[in-house]
């Protein structure tokens, strides 16, 4: 973070200091767990439900940090209180952004139902090459971790990637109040948090917020291939750049009169995207190869990640670095080299055995459940037995148990071998493979990570693949470690 004074950081909250000097200044970071703490840093004592930071301000201090961001003051503690440590902390990042942003920062702000993560860390990777970048660690994408971000960023960093996340309408509105993005990033509507948005229209319109927060000379990703998405273009007054992983197609006169079309009141014309993928081909792990396609150019891409649902990913990301300035075969270069940063995403490891495990066990729903399946089924098709280790997928409201059949469905025309499903909520999965026509493969339903464990310990074989895949509250990351450990290294 730039540093600041004591007294700067109470009028930027609206706090008021507390056995303070105002003139005492922050110069590291701003953190939440005391444990992080470390000289110059700042505090922010957050009150949870199993503990309360104002109980560690004192072993935050004592550490080096310069004082306490605290709802109350704390005896003999160097305190900044304010009514609310959340809201505070945003306030802080808002001004903070502010004067960076006079000194030239560029903010890039990604949403999307699936993929946000992902995107995040290759858009990053990209502008690293341009200049100091400052993106989220892992999914630091909500009302604490889009400001934790933020104020990681200082005098030096040019580009800050954002990733923001929503729950319901006016989130993501909130997010940019914060950052103030000059580029945004859509990537797809979808059925995630269905139950807390009720519909795909008011998804689309929560998601649809980060367009419409950007400022008349910004840039509007958005991609092709999803309609809610391009339908955004009319909700914004940047300039629209678009994205698709899909072959060009005809529009025709009629349909080119909508103001849903690429581009309305154009007569019939063949409307490729701004940033398209061609040759799209994956090979027997899964990982995409395929000829980016820019106004500025064509270069070949290999990706390194696993799934053919990173290209649109990789595209947005491209797209990102090509307005800041980088050139198309930078750009690919970039991208080929690029790694996945963030944990329990599509993470494969082959065991000594010959048995792959996928870890794609952080987070799940209906949209990203079926890119995880299908990229099963690819290495299925490629001669592996294929195993499917599903847990729940949260905060799906009416479609939970629909949502759970349709996975169980998708890994049976997948042609999975054995279908595990963890947990009494996840057991719809079952059902719905069970329907599907044709389909022999072993139905396994267990209570736990570690009953499945015990369950694959002797029906796994070399050359399986496995799949394992939930919401994060499932904790389902534990089998792939469980696998893993299952054979000496």
């Amino acid at each position: 973070m730039i540093a600041l004074s004591l007294a700067e950081v109470a009028a930027l909250t609206g706090g008021e200091l507390h056995s303070a000097d105002p003139a005492a200044r922050v110069t590291g970071r701003v953190v939440i767990d005391s444990r992080e703490a470390g000289p110059g840093a700042l505090f922010a004592a957050l009150a949870g439900e199993r503990a309360d930071g104002h109980d560690f301000a004192p072993a935050a201090v004592r550490d080096g940090a310069a004082a306490v961001l605290a709802a109350r003051p704390v005896d003999g503690i160097p305190c900044v209180v304010v009514p609310d440590v959340t809201v505070a902390l945003a306030r802080l990042a808002r001004g903070v952004a502010s004067r960076l942003r006079a000194g030239g920062l560029t903010v890039a702000g990604i949403t999307g139902s699936s993929g946000k993560t992902s995107t995040k860390d290759l858009a990053a990777q990209l502008t690293e090459r341009v200049g100091p970048t400052v993106a989220p660690e892992g999914s630091f994408n909500n009302e604490l971790g889009v400001p934790l971000t933020v104020l990681r960023a200082d005098e030096r960093t040019r580009f800050l990637v954002l990733e923001l996340a929503a729950r319901g309408s006016g989130h993501i509105a909130a997010l940019c109040d914060i950052a103030s993005p000059r580029i945004g990033a859509v990537l797809n509507v979808g059925r995630a948090h269905a139950g807390e948005f009720g519909s795909l229209e008011d998804v689309a319109k929560a998601k649809g917020e980060l367009v419409e927060a950007l400022p008349a000379d910004g840039i509007a990703i958005l991609n092709a291939d999803d309609p809610r998405v391009l339908a955004m273009a009319d909700r914004t007054d940047a300039r629209v750049v678009t994205f698709s992983a899909a072959p060009p197609r005809r529009i025709s006169a009629a349909a080119a009169q909508s103001p849903q079309a690429p581009w309305p009141g154009s007569r019939a014309v063949s409307w490729a995207a701004d940033v398209r993928a061609a040759e799209i081909t994956l090979d027997d792990l899964g990982r995409a190869s395929f000829r980016l396609m820019m106004p500025g150019g064509m270069a070949p891409v290999r990706l390194r990640l696993h799934g053919a649902h990173h290209v649109p990913n990789a595209l947005a990301a491209a797209a990102i670095a090509a307005e800041l300035g980088m050139a198309v075969p930078d750009i690919a270069d970039a991208l080929s080299q690029a790694a996945a940063r963030s944990p329990k995403r599509m993470e494969v490891r082959e065991r000594p055995d010959g048995v792959l495990v996928i870890n794609d066990a952080y987070n799940a729903n209906p949209d990203s459940m079926k890119a995880g399946i299908e990229a099963l089924g690819h290495l299925i098709e490629r001669g592996r037995r294929g195993v499917a280790v599903l847990g729940h997928m949260a905060e799906l409201g009416a479609i939970d148990a629909a949502s759970h059949a349709e996975a169980g469905a998708l890994a049976a025309r997948a042609g999975v071998a054995i279908l595990v499903a963890v947990g009494e909520e996840a057991r719809p999965v079952l059902d719905g493979a069970r329907a599907e026509a044709g389909w022999a493969g072993q139905a396994i339903a267990v209570p736990d990570g570690a009953a499945a464990v015990a369950e694959l310990r002797n029906l796994l074989r070399s050359q399986d693949v496995v799949l394992v895949k939930a919401s994060k509250a499932a904790g389902l990351w534990q089998v792939a470690d469980g696998l893993l450990a299952e054979v000496d290294w």
